[in-house]
């Protein structure tokens, strides 16, 4: 698998979306028998999950990928089923939750881009308008739009591929780092392609759009993102912190992580005989619940609930916090991410499509989470794991969701 095609690449807090190719793949949406990332699903049945099979389900993925906790929730016409394993500390601790909150990584995105259409709504912006007309220090700006941030198509250098960032991440795991100090690891960087002329997660691109968000608003992220997204949506554990805030609001749960952001900088994949000494148990992962995110800010900063992804997840598709015509264009964004492989995931306008669902995954170092909702069937999915990323260096959450999801949508 081509990881760079919704990844951007290690360090992975942010970067979500890393396993979307994967996930897609193994969900094709069996209501729809063309293009799976742009056309309109026609409704067919969904097998019926019950408790049971949701917790089978959650804890052989859970003791796969050596998990210390994990949460899933399933949302269908039939009510609401949960399943959880494991405890909030590794070794020890009380038990995971489903009103647990994690970090919940570039699932922050859909709430960036989010604002960035109520402003597009209320005439703010376009989202054809060049970058150069909010941040005139973007290289090659005044031929980047606005839409090209929003789906990943502006060739931008992203910031989290330089090894600053990841040897900072491992020697300065406190360092307060602001948006300014991201852009300026990328800028110096050739872009991918020219504007338009390709696809390249990059967070350079989200850091950019909250910066953009910020002087639109005349106001602070967490003000804009408490207004805008979480009180409209009724989002009831969702924060997002101070840069300089590494604790999470209780209850949470700690978040543990294999190796090193510069060993796995390249490779996610932690090297044989480490994984090894993982799985005999030789190898602890350590926990960097407390390490600083603020390299991720509003690319990956947020913290949340299980239900709270899972109510946005839905907010994403209903058109909640968007009025009918910019929620149309905003799924109507969403194009392949690979046009050679049909079955790739598609990403649009700050929301990826993955099989049926639409939603997004997040990761950071300690978690993984993955939310998706599909509207034609009224079932929405969310799965999250204190241990990221797995030591063969798969997402554990979205690997338990596609699981999850096949078994919904049997081919």
């Amino acid at each position: 698998m081509n990881r760079h095609v919704l990844s951007g690449r290690r360090p992975r807090a942010a970067a979500a979306a890393l396993a979307l190719t994967f996930l897609a793949a193994g969900c094709a949406d069996p209501g729809n028998d063309t293009d799976t990332t742009t056309a309109t699903t026609t409704t067919s049945a969904v097998a019926a999950l019950d408790q049971a099979d949701l917790q089978t389900a959650l804890e052989a993925g859970a003791k796969e990928f050596l998990l210390p906790g994990a949460v899933a929730l399933l949302r269908t016409p039939s009510g609401t089923v949960t399943a959880t394993y494991g405890s909030t500390e590794r070794g020890g601790g009380r038990p995971v939750s489903v009103s647990d909150r994690i970090r919940v990584g570039s699932n922050t995105k859909t709430w960036t881009a989010t604002v960035i259409l109520q402003q597009a709504q209320e005439g703010k912006l376009a989202v054809t308008d060049p970058v150069s007309r909010f941040r005139p220090d973007v290289p090659n700006g005044a031929n980047i739009t606005i839409e090209q941030l929003l789906n990943m198509r502006s060739g931008l250098f992203n910031y989290s591929e330089t090894a600053e960032l990841n040897e900072a991440l491992d020697t300065e795991p406190q360092r307060v780092w602001t948006p300014e100090e991201l852009l300026a690891l990328a800028y110096p960087h050739p872009p991918y392609f020219p504007p338009g002329q390709g696809y390249h997660y990059s967070n350079t691109n989200y850091v950019l759009l909250g910066l953009i968000a910020e002087q639109l608003d005349g106001r602070s992220l967490p003000e804009i993102y408490r207004d805008r997204i979480f009180d409209p949506a009724g989002l009831t554990g969702a924060v997002f912190p101070a840069a300089t805030d590494t604790a999470l609001p209780a209850p949470y749960s700690r978040g543990y992580f294999y190796g090193s952001n510069v060993l796995t900088m390249h490779d996610p994949a932690l090297p044989a005989d480490m994984q090894a000494a993982a799985r005999d148990g030789s190898l602890a992962p350590q926990d960097v619940t407390e390490h600083n995110p603020s390299w991720t800010w509003a690319a990956g900063q947020g913290v949340a609930t299980a239900d709270d992804l899972a109510t946005w997840a839905e907010a994403l598709t209903d058109g909640t916090v968007l009025d009918p015509d910019m929620q149309a264009r905003r799924l109507a964004s969403i194009e392949p991410t690979d046009p050679a492989n049909p079955q790739a995931a598609g990403y649009g306008w700050g929301i990826a499509k993955m099989g049926p669902m639409y939603g997004h995954t997040g990761e950071l170092p300690g978690y993984n989470s993955f939310m998706g909702s599909d509207p034609d069937r009224d079932v929405t999915l969310v799965v999250w794991a204190n241990l990221a990323p797995g030591v063969d260096g798969r997402d554990p959450a979205s690997s338990i969701a596609k699981d999850l999801i096949e078994q919904m949508y049997p081919k």
